[in-house]
């Protein structure tokens, strides 16, 4: 592992140079990666392990959505794509990457191919973090592992057929073989990692739901609104409104913050734009550090698992859920994005 100094903190990383793909292809030559799920994670892990060596397969229901995506994709029914059961049967590692509501839905049925020797994978870690909810609880004769991309799974397949990799943690739950740590690091390499950072399912959970809440969604989609609907109210156009909320940072800022920094972006930026977000951002972090507060907590003592847990089980859910992705859509704020990205040179 490398040492790497982030901000006057060592950390130490896996990269590809510590450990080249041609270590994870001879490390998982004689394993079958069983990918069970093929929704969110499920296509971009599994093909960028096809693609790069691995002996993969698909486990899915027949018939459904995803199942014709991985025949879409290339993989063939009886050859490595089967039913649920099937693969896992097959596998001598479980990637288990359905929902977190799925995963407690089947779980009667991954539990039972879970033999001596097995690894069971997982990608976030709701299921065993909260298992007092969720049930799953695996046998002590399996390894129990975790590789999380910190991004999407198409994300995730983008960068990997750009030749690029996104980051990921990885953590070992459960050491049954003595070589869950060789496999893990392996899958991460597999699956295209840029680098992997070490965690634990807790750790991995809590920092995730925390920024699925806050920053990478919630807190960012409230900001958008609330300076958006400031900037209507104060009689500007819905073009301008979203072009200095969303379009500016996203197409703009954003990238150059991915790419130097903040400091860089600071430094590139007018005399006028700095000095006025020198002054301000301290302001705003002081304002929703108490929301942070507030959501770390709900996180830590499973309260937002159960709402989760308990949102999923209602029978109506998917209407309901629905509904309310359909009122971020046909907001104006997200009508107006619709009509700037339609006027995007790339897209005329």
């Amino acid at each position: 592992m490398a040492k790497i100094d982030f901000g006057g903190t060592l950390e130490e990383v896996v990269t590809r140079e510590e450990f080249p793909l041609a270590k994870a292809q001879e490390t998982l030559k004689d394993e079958t990666v069983a990918v069970i799920g093929y929704g969110v994670q499920g296509p971009g892990q599994a093909l960028n392990l096809r693609d790069n060596g691995i002996n993969v397969i698909v486990g899915q229901r027949k018939g459904g959505k995803s199942w014709d995506k991985a025949l879409n994709d290339g993989f063939v029914e009886g050859t490595d794509l089967f039913e649920i059961e099937e693969a896992c049967e097959k596998g001598t590692i479980i990637q288990y990457l359905l929902s977190d509501a799925g995963q407690i839905e089947q779980w009667p049925v991954i539990q039972k191919y879970l033999t001596p020797g097995k690894a069971l994978y997982f990608s976030h870690g709701f299921g065993i973090t909260y298992s007092d909810q969720t049930g799953i609880i695996p046998p002590s004769d399996v390894d129990v592992i975790l590789v999380a991309p910190k991004g999407s799974g198409t994300s995730l397949r983008r960068l990997f057929v750009a030749g690029k990799g996104l980051n990921s943690s990885f953590a070992v739950h459960q050491d049954a073989t003595g070589k869950a740590r060789d496999r893990v690091i392996a899958l991460g390499i597999g699956v295209g990692s840029g680098y992997l950072f070490e965690t634990d399912f807790k750790r991995e959970v809590y920092s995730d739901l925390t920024g699925e809440r806050g920053s990478l969604m919630g807190a960012i989609q409230g900001l958008f609104a609330a300076q958006y609907d400031l900037l209507r109210k104060k009689g500007h156009t819905p073009s301008e409104a979203f072009n200095e909320t969303v379009e500016e940072a996203t197409q703009s800022l954003y990238p150059l913050v991915s790419e130097n920094g903040m400091d860089w972006m600071y430094a590139n930026c007018s005399t006028t734009a700095q000095r006025g977000a020198l002054d301000w951002w301290k302001k705003f972090r002081d304002a929703v550090s108490p929301v942070f507060e507030d959501l770390y907590e709900s996180v830590s003592t499973g309260n937002e698992a159960k709402i989760t847990i308990e949102a999923n089980e209602k029978s109506d859910y998917r209407d309901g859920l629905e509904k309310e992705l359909n009122e971020l859509k046909e907001s104006e704020m997200w009508q107006a994005g619709a009509a700037v990205r339609k006027l995007r040179p790339e897209n005329k």
